[in-house]
Parts: C-alpha cells; structure tokens; sequence
C-alpha cells in the first residue's frame, strides 16, 4: 500500500479493557469503550477530540456504527475492513493514509470480545468452503494443524520445537502482571497435555478469554505536544493470498513474507534491525512460520531458532514480550494487543519484561486460517 510517508504518523496512546472473565452483562461494546476511553487518556486526549474511528468485532455486526452511538461521538471518517485478526494491523495502515490526507486528525483503532463469558452462546460465522466442507474440519485448528503436519514432514520441525514456543510465551506471561495464565509451563507439560488436532495439543492453542483495548494515532507533528513518547509508523504492509487452507498455495510459506517485505521496503529496515517482535500466535506453529516468513531465521530453520530458549527472556531475539495469544490474552482476535505491547516496549514502560534499548518493533497480524496477514513495523524518535 502507497501513499503514507515513513513517520509520518505516530501511535501517541494505548490500552487494554478488562481483560480474562469480565461480569455478567458486559457487552463487547464496553470493553471496546473501556479501551478507548483509557487509550485517550494515555494520551492526554478526550472523545471529544475524536475524528476517526477504526473498529473490527467479531460479535458487531457493524461495530463503527453502533459505538459511534455508544459514545455519543460523530467522527468525520470510519473505517470497519475486516480481515480477521489481522484486522488491526491493516487499520492501523488505513488510519494513518487518512491521516495523511486530512481525512482526519485523530484516529481511534479498537476491539472487544467477550469471546469466554459467552463461551457456548455465540459462534463467529464462517464463510463456507466447497473445498473444505466435505472433510469437516474443525476450523481453525484443523487448518493450523496441517499446515504443521506439513512443516514437520518437509523440515523435521519437531513436536518439542513447538512446545519451546508455548513455554516462552508464558515465561514472558510471569513478568506481565494482567496476563491471564501465569502458571508454571514445561515442554514436558506442553507434550503430555491432551491432543487436539494433531500434532497441536491443548497448550500449542491461545486462550479464550475477553477483553478489548484501543489505539490512538495521530500525525507526527502533533505527536510531539501530546502526553506520551511516541511510537512513529515507519512501514506498513498487507497481503491475502488465499482464504481456504486448501487454497493455501503452500502449507510451509505464508502471506507474511510478502506483507513483511512491503514493511520493511517503507522502512528502510530489515529483520535485523527488529529489537522486539510481536508475531500473532493463535498457535504455537504461527509464530515458528512468521519467523521464518519475516526473515528472522531461513525457511525451514523456524524450529532451531527457538530451541532452547531462543524467544523466551534472555534469548537471541525477544518475541511476544507480553505472553501473547498464548499465555496474556486472546479475545477471539489478538491483532490489537500486538500493537499495544510494541508500543509499550518503544516507550520503555513494561516493568521487568522490557527489552533493554529497543528501538525498533515489528507487529504482525494474521487473519483466518493463515491467510490475511498485516504487518508494522515501528520505531521511536531516534529511527526517524
């Protein structure tokens, strides 16, 4: 996507609603009020500044609608694209175009799912599949489970390699005092825990649980006078290159590759130069295929770089700093919350799990069965 200038618009807040169980009667439309209102105030900004909404739900059927109602406010310009969890991502890219072109001064990016309390109550529509349908997978896993299978088989990635990446995650989880599982985690535990679909057991799945959050941007010459440090946008890029699993053109290479190295082409940066990642890791095999996908290790090498702690605190390269989908939330979509945690890792504020000097973050978004993918990639001031 063309048209947005490197640093030229700026993430100045961020927040997460209440996150795990929320009470009784909580719509999805007061977790995402929660994050926007809190988002604002960590900016130094109220509703009233508010011009441009940008809103994905899976349980709203037209979310910009409905909040802008919710909130009272009547923005200039909204956006509700809907790609999946990659929803976010592309928003934040959408946002920043419009910001750029005055459609809008201030853009609000939020989400929220109460996905655990209603657990059994409510269930995402699915777009059929004339391909699928006859073998009846159970979506998502069923597909996440293929593409692993065939990982495995093409490059010996091992059952263990995964489990390396579930207990890194909920390594970083203990550090992160709203993540909602923070448990003693093994890979032993990860082996031994019940098969789902094979090769993924239970402990290679993101939690279910609610939750929402927002973001705030706005343009770089406004960043500079609001409240927080802020986090510039250097690069920005999408890609869909298939919907079904069994259109997926290959099981071992994701859209990742194309929409990073849109990103990274804006940027001037590569993965090198990445001093956190945040890689959406609905499953533990996500996160090794965006590794690799993302250039942060060769195709097929996605297992050997998370043996032995190569994610987890103190490892060669920090991933998922806040537990990700795995081990800190997952509300249906985790897109949002990607977003939320390299920002905070550029501004310096995560407490014990924050990444001594980082400068630069790549977020990445996916969307469906392995098949939308956005990807952003940030940097402080001195990137600029």
């Amino acid at each position: 996507m063309s048209g947005t200038t490197r640093g030229g618009t700026a993430i100045v807040g961020v927040a997460e609603s209440d996150l795990g169980k929320v009470a009784e009667g909580v719509t999805p439309q007061d977790l995402m009020a929660q994050g926007i209102v809190r988002a604002l105030d960590d900016a130094g900004l109220t509703l009233g500044d508010v011009d441009g909404l940008f809103l994905a739900a899976s349980q709203l059927r037209m979310p910009t609608i409905s909040m802008c109602e919710y909130l009272g406010i009547a923005p200039r310009y909204m956006d509700s694209s809907f790609t999946g969890g990659s929803s976010f991502e592309a928003l934040a890219a959408h946002a920043a175009l419009a910001l750029e072109a005055g459609a809008c001064d201030v853009a609000v990016i939020a989400y929220g799912s109460t996905q655990r309390s209603q657990r059994g109550k409510f269930t995402p529509q699915r777009d059929l599949n004339d391909y699928d349908a006859p073998f009846r997978p159970r979506l998502p896993i069923t597909g996440y489970a293929l593409a692993a299978s065939r990982h495995m088989a093409e490059y010996g990635t091992r059952r263990e390699d995964l489990a390396e990446i579930a207990v890194a995650a909920r390594a970083w989880a203990k550090m992160n005092p709203v993540a909602f599982d923070q448990r003693d985690l093994t890979v032993e535990d990860v082996l031994n825990a019940p098969m789902i679909s094979t090769p993924l057991g239970v402990k290679d799945c993101c939690l279910v649980t609610d939750g929402g959050g927002a973001v705030v941007m706005v343009r770089a010459e406004r960043a500079k006078s609001l409240k927080q440090k802020p986090v510039y946008l250097l690069g920005h890029g999408e890609a869909q290159p298939h919907h079904a699993i069994t259109n997926m053109p290959d099981l071992t290479e994701t859209g990742a590759k194309a929409s990073g190295a849109q990103a990274y082409a804006m940027a001037g940066l590569g993965a090198k130069d990445m001093d956190v990642a945040q890689l959406y890791d609905a499953f533990t095999i996500t996160t090794l295929m965006f590794l690799e996908d993302l250039g942060f290790c060769a195709k097929g090498e996605g297992g050997a770089f998370v043996r032995e702690g190569g994610i987890a605190p103190g490892g060669r390269l920090p991933v998922n700093t806040s537990g990700g989908g795995l081990s800190y939330c997952h509300p249906g979509m985790f897109g949002l919350f990607l977003m939320i945690e390299a920002t905070r890792q550029l501004r310096g504020t995560c407490g014990a799990r924050q990444v001594e000097g980082a400068e630069t973050a790549i977020a990445h978004g996916n969307g469906g069965v392995l098949a939308a993918q956005a990807t952003l990639v940030l940097g402080t001031e001195a990137t600029l």
